[in-house]
């Protein structure tokens, strides 16, 4: 009798060491997924404040609940803030669109340049031969007075602007330039130095790209085409913050 009640209380007690096994399991991969989940508030603020400048809107990407946890939750995506952001960027790209239109009238380089409304903000374009002469980079007399026109308008804007160089499709041939490409970056270059070093304008608000024959304004069937690009073209990029809607309204 005594040695069937010591083998009944051995097994009895045998599962309890499984049991205990499969919960500090359990246990352990609750703690390991936990710790996956944790988040720094500070840190992710810090990364959202980022995000959010990088792209000149606010972007709610998570909600932070810091009462309860530092684990975030997911937020809803209300679509009338996507279309709030789209309306106050098409209302900025016209105001700058206006703008420079009265700067063109009221300065009298309506017969230098042509203003054009695009996606990102608006184009300034010149007329033939306004700047350049055909396989050169050196800016004429006439370009000269005309750019420094625009310098002012660009001074007064808080936008940053893009200078595109451009050719028609002949083949260069002289010894400065070996092709189009050289000739279209060399021409967006004189246009930025003439703006920063002549002007004074900052640097940091301008970008140069360069061409060739690759991405025509005209068509290079016509006379008048291949002048028109046979010039660079400048694009001031509309504003989508609060701060620079401010100041243009001003």
């Amino acid at each position: 009798m005594s040695r069937r009640k010591a083998q009944k209380k051995e097994i009895s007690q045998a599962w309890l060491t499984t049991y205990s096994d499969t919960l500090t399991l359990i246990l352990t991969f609750f703690v390991f997924l936990y710790s996956f989940a944790l988040v720094d508030i500070r840190k992710f603020k810090a990364a959202a404040n980022s995000i959010n400048s990088a792209f000149g809107s606010k972007v709610a990407m998570f909600q932070l609940d810091e009462n309860g946890g530092d684990a975030p939750i997911v937020g809803s995506v209300n679509p009338s803030n996507n279309s709030g952001t789209q309306n106050e960027a098409a209302s900025n790209a016209k105001k700058l669109n206006d703008k420079i239109n009265e700067f063109v009238n009221t300065n009298s380089l309506k017969d230098y340049v042509v203003v054009r409304q695009g996606s990102r903000g608006t184009y300034i374009e010149f007329k033939d031969k306004v700047l350049f002469d055909t396989g050169k980079s050196e800016i004429k007399d006439k370009g000269v007075s005309v750019l420094m026109k625009i310098a002012e308008l660009i001074r007064n804007l808080p936008c940053d602007v893009e200078i595109e160089g451009h050719t028609d499709n002949v083949p260069i041939e002289n010894s400065k330039f070996s092709s189009n490409w050289e000739l279209s970056s060399a021409r967006a270059i004189n246009v930025l130095n003439f703006f920063t070093d002549n002007r004074g304008l900052q640097a940091d608000r301008f970008s140069i790209s360069a061409y060739g024959e690759y991405s025509p304004i005209a068509s290079n069937d016509t006379p008048e085409g291949k002048a028109l690009n046979r010039n660079v073209r400048i694009l001031i990029v509309a504003a989508n913050d609060t701060q620079e809607k401010s100041n243009m309204e001003g």
